[in-house]
């Protein structure tokens, strides 16, 4: 081997990254413990960068084009080796090549569930997941923080490395949005867009990458918030409360035979079981105006030539006739719009009540 080919041997010419992969983010140039020859040509293509590293420290940075490197386009890694006359010697540099390109289909989840504050559930927990798209933006950082000194840098390691933050990053975006969980799970789209304005400047300084688009495919929450979250819905298709009480309990009165007498039946055997106690409570009132009173504990005798006993229905048995829910109907009765009797706990409503609310 002659002088000149063993000088090609040991100089480096030439330096170029031909990437045919599309999982490489960074990669470190293959010196093999050569040094580069004073004039030799970089060359870089387009969705890379060029980093210089000397002893650990960022040297010049080169964008897509053909790069002679001397002392007047590599000022910065001159001035760190020392060089006080020009670069008129080979030189040894790490060299890292990035891709910017944007890269597309990457996963994202969270593996425990967030706490949301909630402005109608409260405090509710819920589970994550969607994929999102980025790209490199400035190069130093994304060496210095996720990469390191790798000197192969793929996409299955940056997964690894920064699933967690990405999520850590959306949980705070989350949580600064203030966005109600209602929304969260239906509107996955536009909370994804919505989003982006706060997670890329934390991602951009933290790390160097920029994203494109961060998608949410679906939001899981707890059982119990689902069930609200589907009561919400039923009562806002069924509307105005009163005017949907107020139907059903027109259809159940005017419907014949079945439902109607059923309604009679159970108002005749609920109003013989409260006849003592009305019968009981009028005594007492007697008795506060009559001197021959019964005694204190006595249960007063039934009054004279009373009439007809009352068609009484528990709140139980109007929702069961009109089909909804018992909470309905006693929302109804404390409101007032159904005109009842409170006894103890439990409501009664007379027929009377019934055909004035139908009226109102």
């Amino acid at each position: 081997m002659g002088l000149m080919d063993y000088l090609k041997t040991q100089f480096l010419e030439i330096i170029e990254w031909q990437d045919d992969s599309r999982d490489t983010i960074s990669f470190r140039y293959p010196d093999q413990d050569r040094e580069i020859k004073n004039g030799a040509q970089l060359i870089v293509r387009e969705s890379q960068t060029a980093q210089f590293i000397y002893l650990g420290q960022f040297g010049d940075t080169f964008g897509p084009g053909k790069h002679p490197l001397t002392t007047d386009n590599i000022p910065i890694l001159a001035t760190l080796k020392g060089w006080k006359y020009g670069l008129h010697s080979p030189f040894k540099a790490d060299l890292y090549y990035v891709n910017t390109r944007l890269f597309t289909g990457n996963k994202w989840g969270t593996a425990n569930p967030i706490m949301m504050r909630d402005p109608d559930f409260g405090i509710v927990r819920a589970r994550a997941y969607g994929t999102f798209e980025f790209k490199v933006v400035d190069v130093r950082t994304f060496l210095k923080e996720v990469a390191g000194t790798d000197d192969h840098f793929r996409l299955d390691e940056f997964a690894d490395t920064m699933r967690s933050r990405i999520v850590s990053v959306f949980t705070d975006a989350l949580a600064s949005a203030k966005v109600p969980v209602l929304d969260v799970a239906s509107r996955y789209l536009e909370l994804g867009e919505a989003l982006l304005p706060i997670i890329n400047p934390v991602v951009t300084s933290k790390y160097g990458i920029e994203i494109g688009s961060f998608i949410v495919e679906n939001v899981s929450l707890p059982a119990e918030v689902e069930q609200a979250i589907d009561k919400r819905s039923s009562m806002a298709a069924v509307g105005n409360l009163n005017d949907y009480v107020k139907f059903q309990l027109a259809e159940s009165m005017t419907k014949g035979g079945g439902e109607a007498g059923g309604m009679a039946g159970t108002a005749a055997g609920l109003g013989a079981g409260l006849a003592m106690g009305q019968q009981m409570m009028a005594a007492m009132g007697a008795a506060q105006t009559t001197p021959t009173a019964a005694p204190t504990g006595a249960v007063p005798p039934p009054i004279p030539g009373a009439g007809g006993i009352p068609e009484l229905l528990r709140a139980t048995e109007v929702a069961k006739a009109l089909g909804v829910s018992e909470a309905d109907v006693l929302a109804t009765l404390e409101k007032g719009e159904l005109k009842g009797k409170k006894i103890g706990s439990t409501w009664r409503v007379t027929k009377a009540a019934l055909d004035e609310f139908l009226k109102s």
